[in-house]
C-alpha cells in the first residue's frame, strides 16, 4: 500500500503543471521561460544513467549488468548529464506547448547555448530554461472599405496580331546555310567558345561551349559577344572582349571583364514561310489566314480583359495592404522564400533546363536573398485577405465547393489527367472561391479610379501583355495555335 501511494505521488508530481512565463517579442516572436522542478531533473538523470547501464559494454561485466558507479566512472558525469538534459529539453518543450496552447512556426531556440546550460545543470536543483520561437502573426486592418485604388486602363493593340504571326513565321522558318559572306545581325551562328576572366585568367563557370547555335540578336548573350561575332566569316577565330553586367546572376562574374576565344563554324539564315492560307494551316487549326487573324484577335482581346481584371485586383489589394497591421516572423518569410525558389526551379525544369547544374549553392543563396522582398509582399497580401475574410465573415459554403468540384472533376476526366490529390484539389478550389468572393467584396465597397497609362508604363504593359498572351495561347489545348 505504501509503495502504491509513493508511486501515485510520483506520477502526480511528474504530471504537475510546469511553471511557465511567456512574453511577446518583435516580429511575432514569443519568449518562454520554464522552471523545471528538481525531481524532474533527477528523474531524467536517473533514466539516462539506467539507459547507459543497459547499453554500455565494459570488459569484466556482462552487458546490462554494469554497476552504476562503474558507468559513472567510465563515462563521466557530464556525458550522463548531457544525455539527461537533451531528453529533458525535448519533453519539457512538448509539454509546455501543450500546456500553454502555443503553436510554434519553427523549432525553439535556446537563449543560452546548450553548453552553458549543461555547465550549470544540477539534477538536484530547479532548472530554468529560456527559449524563443516564432508564432503565427495576428493581422488586423485599420479599415477595409472606402479605399481608393488607381488602375491603368489597358487598350487592345491590333498590331499584336501581326507580331504573333511574325513570331510564328520565325519559328516555322527553314534554316538555309550561308557561306559567301560574313555573319550579320539576325543570322544563326554555330560557334564554339571558351571564356576566361581578364583580371586573373581563371576559367568562367559555364562560360564554354562546343558547337552551339546562337541567334545573332540583341540580348542573347552578355554585351559584346553578339556584336563581336557579327562580321566574322566561317572558320574565323577571334578573341572577344566582353564585360558581365553588374546585376549578372552569378555573383563571382558581376561587373567583371572577360575574354572569349570564339570559332565560327557555320552560318545560316532563316527563310520565312509565305504568309498565306497554307501557313495558317501549318501554324494552327484554322483553314485560312483570315480565320487565323480573327482567332488571334479574339484571344488577345480576352487576354486583355483578363489582364485588366488582374490589374484591378492587384490595385485593390495594394490599397488593402496599406491598411494592414502585422509583424512578419522570420520563419514565415523564409518559408515563403523557399516556395518561390522551388517554383522558379520547377519553371526551369519544365523548360527542359538542367536545374541541378544551374542551381549551384551560390545561385540558390543569391536567389533566396533577392526573393525576400517578393516573399514579404506575398505574405502581406495573404494576411490582408485573411484579415478581411475574418472581419467581414466572408466564407465559402460546402455546397459551393462541391458544385465547383464537380465541374473541375469533369474537366479532369476529359483531359484524362491522373494522380490528382483529392484533398489538395478541394483545398485549391476553396481558396479560389474564397479569393473570388473577397475581390468581389472589395470591388463593391471601394472606389476604383481608372487612368490612362503613361507612355513608358504603357509600353511596359504591352510587353507584359505580349508575354501573357503567348503563355495563354500555349496553354489552350483545345486547338492548335501559332507556336509563339
Amino acid at each position: 500500500f505504501l509503495k502504491l501511494t509513493k508511486f501515485e505521488i510520483s506520477v502526480s508530481m511528474s504530471a504537475a503543471k510546469l511553471q511557465v512565463t511567456t512574453s511577446s517579442k518583435p516580429n511575432s516572436r514569443i519568449a518562454v521561460e520554464v522552471k523545471v522542478p528538481s525531481d524532474r531533473c533527477k528523474n531524467s538523470y536517473d533514466e539516462a544513467l539506467n539507459k547507459l547501464s543497459r547499453s554500455i559494454s565494459i570488459p569484466g561485466f556482462r552487458k546490462g549488468k554494469v554497476p552504476k558507479a562503474v558507468v559513472i566512472q567510465q563515462v563521466g558525469v557530464k556525458r550522463i548529464q548531457a544525455s539527461a538534459l537533451e531528453s529533458l529539453l525535448q519533453k519539457v518543450w512538448t509539454e509546455t506547448l501543450d500546456q500553454e496552447g502555443i503553436e510554434p512556426l519553427c523549432e525553439p531556440e535556446l537563449t543560452d547555448d546548450f553548453e552553458t546550460i549543461l555547465e550549470n545543470f544540477n539534477p538536484e536543483k530547479i532548472l530554468t530554461l529560456k527559449l524563443e520561437t516564432d508564432i503565427a502573426p495576428i493581422p488586423t486592418l485599420k479599415k477595409s472599405s472606402g479605399l481608393t485604388a488607381e488602375v491603368e486602363t489597358l487598350k487592345f493593340d491590333p498590331s499584336k496580331v501581326d507580331e504573333l504571326i511574325e513570331q510564328s513565321r520565325s519559328q516555322l522558318a527553314t534554316k538555309v546555310p550561308v557561306s559567301d559572306r560574313a555573319a550579320q545581325k539576325g543570322d544563326i551562328a554555330l560557334v564554339s567558345f571558351k571564356g576566361n576572366f581578364s583580371d586573373d585568367g581563371s576559367e568562367i563557370e559555364g562560360g564554354s561551349a562546343d558547337s552551339i547555335e546562337i541567334e545573332l540578336t540583341e540580348g542573347r548573350m552578355i554585351p559584346g559577344f553578339i556584336e563581336g561575332v557579327i562580321g566574322m566569316n566561317i572558320n574565323d577565330k577571334k578573341v572577344l572582349k566582353c564585360e558581365f553586367p553588374k546585376d549578372y546572376h552569378q555573383e563571382e562574374a558581376k561587373g567583371r571583364k572577360a575574354e572569349f576565344n570564339v570559332t565560327l563554324e557555320d552560318l545560316k539564315i532563316k527563310e520565312l514561310p509565305e504568309l498565306n492560307d497554307e501557313f495558317a494551316k501549318q501554324a494552327s487549326d484554322q483553314e485560312n489566314l483570315a480565320d487565323l487573324r480573327a482567332d488571334l484577335e479574339k484571344r488577345l482581346k480576352e487576354d486583355n480583359e483578363r489582364n485588366q481584371l488582374k490589374i484591378r485586383q492587384e490595385s485593390l489589394l495594394d490599397a488593402l495592404v496599406k491598411e494592414l497591421e502585422v509583424e512578419l516572423p522570420k520563419s514565415l518569410i523564409d518559408q515563403e522564400v523557399r516556395v518561390i525558389v522551388e517554383q522558379t526551379a520547377q519553371n526551369f525544369a519544365q523548360q527542359g533546363i538542367d536545374v541541378k547544374s544551374m542551381f549551384t549553392p551560390e545561385i540558390v543563396k543569391s536567389l533566396m536573398e533577392s526573393s525576400k522582398g517578393e516573399a514579404e509582399k506575398k505574405l502581406r497580401q495573404k494576411l490582408a485577405l485573411n484579415a478581411l475574410a475574418k472581419s467581414e465573415k466572408i466564407e465559402v459554403s460546402e455546397s459551393e465547393i462541391n458544385s465547383k468540384l464537380k465541374e473541375v472533376e469533369a474537366d479532369i476526366k476529359l483531359s484524362k489527367e491522373k494522380n490528382i490529390d483529392a484533398n489538395r484539389l478541394k483545398e485549391a478550389i476553396t481558396d479560389d472561391l474564397l479569393q473570388e468572393k473577397l475581390f468581389t467584396w472589395l470591388e463593391e465597397n471601394n472606389t476604383i479610379v481608372e487612368k490612362a497609362p503613361e507612355k513608358s508604363k504603357g509600353q511596359s504593359q504591352e510587353k507584359s501583355s505580349k508575354k501573357q498572351t503567348t503563355k495563354t495561347n500555349k496553354e489552350k489545348k483545345s486547338s492548335k495555335t501559332p507556336k509563339s
